[in-house]
């Protein structure tokens, strides 16, 4: 009969509910197949294939590890050539936040076969390397503009401020930063003076790394007002935890360390010809050197470069006009909310 499920309860249940546990506290093998981590037409097997056919051989020349020697095989640069890509594609930039993914994301784990990789492993080699991934960067726009996916026909340019890992506190002038550099060396060679006995092997190796990179980054800091000095700027303080990072002005209001990322896209596909992080607070004096940088790589200049009015002033328009590039932006002084149907001006040569 309906309802006749129990004894007699409503529903036709015998008792209370029975639920499954969720157990958080216990440990579980399973069996991955890594290859069905992603599908076929995941950007990360694009990416990783595209990487394959480059030439790598500069990444090796600084690699120890050798066959038929001792030693911990090295870490393969199309990994991390293909980890680095792939987190830009995706907007990340940071070491430690890869090596983050590389434990749950699915696309990290088929791109390192499910293998821990270290965020200094990670960061240690994009510095090591930076002249060669910029001649990666050229090889691959070489590579699309050879498939007729970049055709320089129009570009547009612009930057953004991006904030520093860095707070405003921490900017120091340079008497104070000369001082700490003093502190950061003695402290460097008390901990070489301690015996294995009076700190562990792994304690001291972790606080001797730390120390190391407190004092390279003071020294840098030390360097970056010779710069100061040699372009005769105005500041007088540079940041201890990022010296190449500068004050500027936030879109929302207000100052902050940042870097001004400027980015130059072909209209075509929308792909990125020429990207460099400055120091400058304005735009209009990078407008030249992107398009320097554009002809060096591809070797020729946009026909056409579209600019908001962050880059218009009589240099740039005089030195477009020279390149024979047609310079496409708001007119001098113009406010930037146009009248509808008002045409941007173009100067070309």
């Amino acid at each position: 009969m309906p309802g006749d499920g129990g004894d007699g309860d409503e529903g036709g249940r015998g008792g209370e509910a029975r639920l499954k546990v969720v157990d958080r506290r216990q440990l579980l093998f399973r069996t991955v197949d890594v290859e069905q981590l992603i599908g076929e037409d995941h950007p990360a097997r694009a990416i990783w294939e595209f990487v394959g056919q480059l030439d790598l051989t500069r990444y090796t020349e600084q690699v120890r590890s050798v066959a038929g020697a001792a030693g911990r095989p090295a870490f393969d640069p199309q990994l991390l050539v293909s980890l680095w890509v792939y987190s830009y594609s995706r907007g990340v930039s940071s070491a430690r936040a890869i090596e983050r993914l590389c434990d749950h994301d699915p696309a990290y784990q088929w791109l390192t076969g499910m293998e821990g990789i270290s965020a200094h492993t990670l960061s240690d080699f994009r510095v090591a390397h930076a002249e060669a991934l910029r001649e990666l960067f050229v090889q691959t726009l070489g590579l699309l503009s050879a498939e007729g996916l970049i055709t320089l026909e129009r570009v547009m340019q612009d930057g953004t401020r991006v904030r520093a890992c860095a707070s405003s506190s921490g900017f120091r002038r340079k008497a104070r930063i000369e001082t700490y550099l003093k502190q950061a060396r003695k402290a460097m060679e008390e901990l070489d003076a301690q015996t294995e006995e009076e700190s562990s092997r792994r304690v001291q190796g972790a606080r001797k790394r730390a120390r190391r990179e407190r004092r390279e980054r003071l020294e840098s800091a030390l360097k970056q007002f010779d710069k100061l000095k040699a372009s005769k700027s105005r500041v007088d303080r540079v940041s201890t935890s990022d010296p190449d990072a500068r004050v500027m002005k936030q879109a929302e209001g207000g100052s902050a360390p940042s870097y001004n990322v400027q980015i130059a896209t072909d209209a075509a596909h929308s792909l990125i010809v020429d990207i460099e992080a400055t120091q400058a607070g304005s735009d209009y004096q990078q407008l030249t050197p992107a398009m320097e940088r554009i002809e060096q790589t591809l070797q020729r200049a946009p026909d056409q470069v579209v600019v908001d009015g962050g880059y218009i002033s009589s240099h740039n328009i005089v030195r477009m006009a020279k390149r024979g590039i047609d310079l496409v932006g708001p007119e001098p002084g113009a406010s930037r909310q146009r009248p509808i149907g008002a045409s941007p001006i173009s100067t070309t040569a």
